[in-house]
């Protein structure tokens, strides 16, 4: 019966390695159709561009055709135009002209081939429209032109037949959006409203400067690739993240509480350096015990490069879509070892494997994360982080609706990750956040 039994008990461990295998091989095709649907994403957009391109540069041969023949100085003018488009072929941005510095490499510059950006670069604007003009002045072909390269071109058909200029678009009301535009989306009409109050506050925001398909990378640093359709759809950049709130990331689609505390630390992070688009660190560097403030600047993939170095590489894959990163395992206080545990699917009977990642988790977060997340963890009224609780909306009392109109659209108290400028530093790990020093319940009083 013994030797029965313990051959039962092996033919299940090995039946439970079998799933854990097929679990992991799941969440790759995942990630791998996740990858392939951007490319092709990437590709539609690529060949909207070009067919966009050739039709301005058959215009623009035909109007220096035209002026040729009427003008008397025709044969240089000709000349001086074709020379243009041959320029203009060979460029992805704007051509800088004498202005630019031959001996030096320059990005946004000339480029061997003519396949566009998926962006445009603030040189790239058109050169109809003027950015020192105020936005409320702005023609409506240039109204339409800047929702193009804003990314909501699926709106210019209907603000062509109602827009006279750009007063109309900062006169208006998010029920206009809709009624006049079609704009059903509404983090769309958010994004729209962000932009306009940036235009009239004349405010410049770093966050502005990244764009919906670096966010759709900044996903998979973060560990959460299988949102990407839906921060896609939505055309949620950067300036969009700094003001995101707990329902719009149920809009997304975003209901596991999990998730929500992972964007929120990222958010966090991101303040911290200043919205730098390359502050997260996704290969390991040249340090030997990284401290907080460097872990904190950890990709998923790098706590997945950590795991294979305290000797977990079979249980690293079953990060993937998880969410964990070094912000949220160093800012999160109910993040634990315990948790890290339950996210690699590390069976509760593994003891002795479960003390060895308690022990690297205590290293990698340093002595005073480890006691104060501790002290968290034995705080009264404290619920454990769990990988299944789901985050519910806020739900408006009979008192507040009456409120409603008063609200002011920058309202923070909403907002995920507020804005705290006093309490950041560029560098990762802030210390400021609390009278004593507690960075860790600092930070849970900073993004409530």
């Amino acid at each position: 019966m013994k030797l029965k039994l313990a051959d039962m008990e092996g033919k299940q461990n090995h039946g439970t390695e079998r799933q854990h295998k097929a679990e992991s091989l799941i969440k790759e095709l995942r990630i791998l159709k996740d990858k392939v649907e951007h490319l092709e994403d990437q590709k539609i957009q690529y060949e909207k561009k070009l067919k966009a391109t050739k039709v301005k540069l058959s215009f623009d041969f035909h109007t220096c055709t035209v002026y040729a023949e009427n003008e008397t100085r025709s044969k240089n003018l000709l000349t001086h135009c074709l020379t243009l488009c041959r320029l203009r072929r060979t460029q992805s941005g704007g051509f800088q002209g004498a202005d630019s510095d031959a001996g030096q490499f320059r990005r946004g510059g000339l480029r061997a081939t003519a396949g566009p950006r998926l962006t445009r670069t603030p040189e790239s604007h058109d050169s109809e429209r003027d950015m020192n003009i105020p936005f409320s002045q702005w023609t409506k072909e240039q109204v339409c032109g800047w929702l193009e390269d804003y990314g909501l071109g699926q709106y210019v058909s209907l603000t062509r037949q109602w827009v006279e200029n750009g007063q109309t678009l900062l006169s208006a009301t998010p029920q206009d959006f809709e009624k006049e535009m079609g704009m059903k989306h509404p983090l769309h009409r958010k994004k729209l409203q962000l932009a306009l109050r940036a235009f009239t506050t004349k405010v410049i925001e770093k966050s502005s400067e990244l764009d919906h398909i670096w966010v759709t990378r900044w996903l998979d640093d973060i560990g959460l690739p299988q949102y990407k359709d839906q921060f896609h759809e939505a055309r949620v950049d950067g300036r969009m993240i700094q003001y995101l709130t707990v329902n719009d990331l149920l809009t997304l689609k975003v209901t596991s509480q999990l998730h929500h505390l992972s964007i929120k630390c990222a958010i966090h992070v991101l303040h911290a350096n200043k919205f730098n688009p390359n502050c997260l660190r996704r290969r390991p560097g040249e340090e030997k015990q990284p401290s907080p403030s460097e872990v904190v600047q950890w990709s998923n993939h790098r706590v997945m490069e950590w795991l294979r170095a305290v000797d977990l590489a079979e249980y690293a894959p079953n990060l993937r879509g998880s969410g964990v990163h070094g912000g949220l395992v160093i800012l999160e206080p109910r993040f634990s070892s315990e948790t890290l545990a339950l996210l690699l699917n590390i069976p509760p009977q593994k003891t002795l494997l479960r003390r060895h990642l308690a022990t690297a988790f205590s290293a990698l977060v340093g002595t005073q994360a480890t006691q104060e997340k501790r002290e968290y963890g034995n705080a009264t009224g404290h619920v454990p982080l769990t990988t299944t609780a789901k985050v519910k909306p806020k739900k408006l009392g009979f008192t507040q609706f009456s409120h409603l109109r008063k609200r002011k659209p920058d309202d923070a108290a909403d907002y995920i990750c507020p804005i705290d400028s006093g309490a950041l530093t560029v560098n990762g790990v802030s210390r400021s956040l609390h009278p004593r020093g507690n960075w860790l319940d600092g930070l849970q009083m900073f993004c409530v």
